[in-house]
């Protein structure tokens, strides 16, 4: 079966019309199948993440986590849909962590899901957790998860500004985790004063620090890379909340990396900067990898574009609860994976093959981009159908003649 689009009431399913019903029934009862478990149907992603792994150049692999609501307020037969911000935005809050090569930034696969409703927390892990509302509570089992998977190399968890929390960076490092996030401007302590981060920024630019560190695309158009770091300590105040009640806490220092990353056009003039957390050495990652490697994070942002408008229409989906959409989440997860898969391959033959699945596809790109992931999988898609009726006796002559019959004169030529 494949995916339909945004106005098909679900999926779609083979060429073969006296199959459709049973097909639909068929999908129907195993998305809705408790004895399901979706623990065992993450196992092939995760073995995908380790098959990545293995073919990896780098020591690393970056484990990207990030959320994304899933609106389905006009879906009035999920009765466990949860109230995400105001009353009308309703439906699942999805946290994903996908693994990507820190070589190539190549995406691999997701290794781990969660899907809050208004009943649950459903999750991927092997160890169910309680409902947790709190973004950031979510991370750390996944860290513990991903540590035990044995994917032959050493993951480094990159997070968005939303991660930038003193007391959850004393709770992972000293678990061994290590981490890169973006953070908002805080106050550090460098060569023995308390600075904010903004200050520092400022210096460096100023007395000429920043480093050429290459290359990088934004919004399709090729712009400088440059960084810089300094050695910090993070040994202020972290605030809990402990029955509703906002409490502050002090804790170890914390030794860190401030890498500073901006992309600059032809004209030197910054388009974007990030300032960044890291506990990983510097023996290990210079500040360039460590500024590349937090560039690679909109891989995860793709993810979401895949699974939502320009891929698997997940906001369309017709399944009545959380835990279905999960499962069909994780199973449509693994076309994702293909897809990826044939972008990373060099070879000749795969590049034949992205030509021809992007022409099946009709999918328009870019000047100078020859594929895409949603055109490869709107091209798979199709490459399947066509293939389906020619494996059923279908001939190429009797295609060609379904192609002109009843086509107005000079339609073909």
């Amino acid at each position: 079966m494949g995916i339909s689009s945004s106005t098909a009431a679900g999926p779609n399913t083979g060429t073969d019309s006296t199959k459709a019903a049973s097909q639909s029934q068929a999908m129907w009862r195993f998305l809705h199948n408790d004895s399901v478990a979706i623990q065992a149907l993450i196992e092939p992603l995760k073995e995908a993440a380790r098959d990545g792994c293995s073919c990896s150049k780098s020591q690393f692999v970056l484990i990207m986590h990030d959320w994304s609501k899933l609106d389905f307020k006009t879906h009035k037969s999920k009765m466990d849909k949860v109230q995400l911000t105001h009353k009308n935005d309703v439906g699942y809050d999805l946290t994903a962590s996908l693994a990507v090569d820190a070589s190539s930034g190549a995406p691999m696969a997701p290794v781990a899901m969660q899907l809050r409703t208004n009943k649950r927390l459903i999750n991927t892990m092997r160890k169910r957790s309680k409902l947790i509302a709190k973004h950031l509570d979510q991370i750390e089992p996944v860290m513990a998860e991903v540590a035990d998977m044995k994917l032959a190399r050493t993951p480094v968890h990159i997070i968005d500004r939303e991660a930038d929390s003193l007391g959850h960076f004393r709770r992972w490092a000293p678990q061994g985790h290590l981490m890169l996030i973006r953070c908002d401007d805080r106050r550090v302590k460098w060569n023995g004063e308390s600075v904010l981060l903004s200050e520092i920024k400022e210096k460096l630019d100023s007395e000429y620090l920043y480093q050429d560190a290459g290359e990088a695309l934004k919004d399709g158009k090729r712009v400088k890379r440059q960084v810089a770091e300094v050695a910090v300590v993070l040994d202020g105040i972290h605030r809990i909340r402990v029955g509703g009640v906002q409490k502050e806490r002090t804790g170890v220092p914390l030794a860190m990396r401030a890498v500073f990353v901006r992309l600059l056009d032809h004209e030197n003039y910054i388009l974007a900067e990030w300032m960044l957390l890291t506990n990983v050495a510097g023996d290990l990652a210079d500040s360039s990898t460590i500024g590349l490697w937090y560039y690679h994070r909109w891989k995860i942002e793709s993810f979401f574009k895949l699974v939502k408008s320009s891929g698997q229409q997940i906001e369309c989906w017709q399944q009545s609860d959380g835990m279905a959409i999960m499962r069909r989440l994780l199973v449509g997860s693994m076309a994702c994976v293909y897809v990826w898969r044939l972008l990373a391959d060099e070879s000749e033959e795969a590049a034949q093959k992205r030509e021809h699945l992007m022409k099946l596809s009709g999918r328009q790109t870019k000047r100078g981009v020859r594929a895409t992931a949603s055109g490869l999988l709107a091209g798979w898609y199709a490459l399947l159908s066509v293939l389906s009726l020619l494996e059923s006796g279908t001939t190429v002559e009797q295609l060609r003649k379904y192609a002109q019959t009843h086509a107005p004169p000079g339609f073909f030529v």
